[in-house]
């Protein structure tokens, strides 16, 4: 995982008010594995910003992928 990627998280947060399955996009990264991810509405407006463990989230792939993508 790595800047930009967009991610979905793979557990329930509730104390954080997050899903699994919500979408968001890291914007920064603190340590290996650790990644600070905001999630947005449909509009772009912001309605969290977490930091969270690789363990939590999924990278989500809107193209094929090939060997070179999984690298």
């Amino acid at each position: 995982m790595k800047l930009l990627d967009v991610v979905a998280l793979t557990e329930n947060l509730p104390k954080l008010g997050l899903h699994r399955g919500q979408v968001g996009t890291i914007v920064e990264e603190y340590e290996p594995g650790v990644f600070e991810v905001e999630f947005s509405d449909l509009t772009g407006k912001a309605y969290a910003l977490e930091t969270l463990n690789a363990n939590q989230l999924m990278i989500l792939y809107h193209q094929p992928i090939d060997e070179k993508t999984l690298v």
